[in-house]
């Protein structure tokens, strides 16, 4: 998320080849130099191919799970942080189908809250408290080193069929998420100081839900409703 050092992005990259992770995608970068990288020794094919987008819910495509690395210093998180070593057996207990994103932050000042809140899973990788932050490089290599060893590695694309029990992907969430907070809005729900806070929660809790594609189409289809009637006056 809105990397700056090129550096830092092919040092991710390199990390990425080592443990065998191919898909880099990369939100808002600094343009001008994002791909000027010298530092991607053996997975140019990483950077060359990775794909620069303007919003998180663009990054995600199709991803039904998303996790968010953060050291968790500082900030009010709302929810527990699962040890980076913790995060295989997540995984496996989630039974996670399709793709799953890892999200990271800038350099500077990592994941917002509001980043965050597109997360189902905030994962902190073990430092000491005196110095919480990991270079970006470096904290990409050891949570692909930990996937690595847990045999979590991609050997295969994620099947293609989508069914309606499979969970809900991240744009569908998003599409869920905005109608919602359209309906609350036209009903006068959202008030103009608590709003963004409001939001933040509201998309934590649909993520919480654990919808599937079915579930999605159900409660889609009841906002919709609602929205409908609410603006026709009835």
């Amino acid at each position: 998320m809105r990397p700056r050092n090129p550096l830092n992005i092919g040092a991710a990259a390199r990390a990425m080849a080592n443990f065998g992770f191919r898909e880099m995608v990369v939100v808002a970068p600094y343009n001008p130099v994002w791909r000027e990288t010298r530092s991607a020794l053996g997975a140019e094919e990483i950077v060359t191919s990775a794909r620069a987008v303007q919003s998180l819910v663009e990054a995600f495509g199709d991803a039904s799970l998303v996790v968010g690395t953060t050291a968790g210093s500082r900030r009010n998180l709302d929810r527990d942080l699962l040890p980076l070593p913790d995060f295989p057996a997540w995984l496996r207990q989630r039974k996670a189908a399709g793709l799953v994103a890892l999200l990271f932050g800038s350099e500077k000042t990592g994941l917002s809250n509001e980043h965050l809140s597109y997360c189902h899973a905030l994962v902190r990788i073990p430092t000491v408290v005196d110095c919480p932050s990991m270079n970006l490089g470096q904290a990409v290599a050891v949570c692909a080193y930990e996937l690595a060893r847990a045999g979590l590695v991609p050997t295969r694309p994620p099947r293609l069929t989508v069914h309606l029990s499979d969970p809900t992907g991240a744009q569908s969430l998003d599409h869920l998420f905005g109608r919602a907070a359209r309906v609350l809005d036209q009903v006068g729900y959202l008030k103009p100081k608590s709003r963004r806070a409001t939001l933040l929660k509201l998309r934590r809790l649909i993520l919480d839900l654990e919808l599937t594609n079915h579930d999605a189409k159900i409660l889609g289809g009841i906002l919709a409703q609602i929205e409908w009637r609410i603006l026709n006056g009835e």
